[in-house]
């Protein structure tokens, strides 16, 4: 048998602010395989107005901001908060079903009030991996942190892992493009994970024509020790990440597969053309996209804490050098 990995079913938005209907995705998830469930922590309060967002912005007929008004994504994030009596009750309902529960921190604010709720894990996503000053906060309260890596630099990368060096964490490869296609994936960007952490694993954005979710399957042959992917127990169009995420029957297949020897995995993936896998593999050292760069620069900065009483104001300051 194949080594046992962990399966990290991110229910993210996919429950679209409804507790009820985020309660039948953990019974789903434990019944399809998962071994972990992750949910976000947002608050539409923290959300950060940057007037460059408000309208696309071109150079020369080339993009160079995205659209994406405060408003429209102000109301959108209000719809699906979960209150912190909701985040204990998460955590409750996953000890019960025996479901290792995760959450995603994105302000600073918000560190010691996880703590104190109950998580003993916490997701970094991949715009906070060089949020240096809010790993080094968050360090000091948590032991096991999962950090995704998409749109970030290998010198990045490399002052992560020495703010993280003394706590128990994993490295994700992960693509910062929604969906991603297959040809952007590059799983060999594991190998240079490896070197800053034996726990390497992969953060599935894979576009929705893969359903056979070949990237991970691809990715556990190569060793991966981490899968995550979106997961969704509604019809595709009713969430605003469906077209990312995995079926219950998705992820039943996924964990089946992560069982199989390695012999059975690779047999199983025997149709896989040379030319496909080739595509699929990519390169350890990847140039980022400027679609990818362009969801860094928003998703940057994005969510921001208030330090200034006085002045009340939002203050977008995760990653600077203080």
């Amino acid at each position: 048998m194949a080594k046992e990995i962990s399966i990290i079913a991110e229910f993210c938005q996919n429950h679209n602010g409804d507790y009820n209907i985020l309660n039948q995705m953990i019974e789903k998830a434990v019944e399809s395989g998962a071994t972990h469930g992750k949910i976000q922590n947002i608050f539409a309060k923290e959300l950060t107005f940057r007037p460059c967002f408000e309208n696309e912005i071109k150079i020369k007929n080339k993009i160079v901001s995205i659209k994406r008004p405060y408003k429209n994504e102000y109301e959108r994030l209000k719809k699906l908060e979960l209150n912190y009596k909701q985040l204990e009750n998460f955590l409750k309902k996953c000890k019960a079903f025996k479901l290792i529960p995760l959450i995603t921190c994105f302000t600073r604010n918000q560190i010691n009030l996880l703590s104190k709720i109950g998580f003993k894990t916490i997701k970094i996503a991949s715009h906070d991996c060089s949020s240096f000053q809010f790993l080094r906060e968050i360090v000091k309260k948590f032991n096991n942190l999962i950090v995704s890596t998409g749109a970030t630099y290998n010198d990045e990368i490399y002052k992560a892992a020495k703010i993280l060096k003394k706590k128990n964490f994993s490295f994700l490869h992960c693509v910062t493009i929604y969906p991603t296609p297959l040809n952007d994936i590059n799983l060999n960007r594991m190998n240079f994970l490896k070197k800053f952490t034996k726990q390497v694993g992969y953060s599935d954005h894979a576009i929705a024509i893969d359903k056979n979710l070949i990237a991970i399957k691809l990715a556990i042959l190569m060793g991966a020790q981490i899968i995550e992917k979106h997961f969704t127990i509604l019809e595709p169009s009713k969430t605003k990440d469906g077209l990312i995420s995995m079926t219950p029957s998705q992820l039943q297949k996924i964990s089946q597969f992560s069982k199989l020897k390695k012999s059975d995995q690779k047999y199983a993936l025997k149709e896989i053309s040379d030319k496909l896998r080739k595509k699929i593999f990519g390169k350890e050292n990847r140039k980022m996209s400027n679609t990818e760069f362009l969801n860094r620069d928003y998703y940057k900065g994005r969510f921001g804490s208030i330090i200034n009483k006085e002045d009340g104001r939002m203050h977008v300051y995760n990653w600077e050098e203080i």
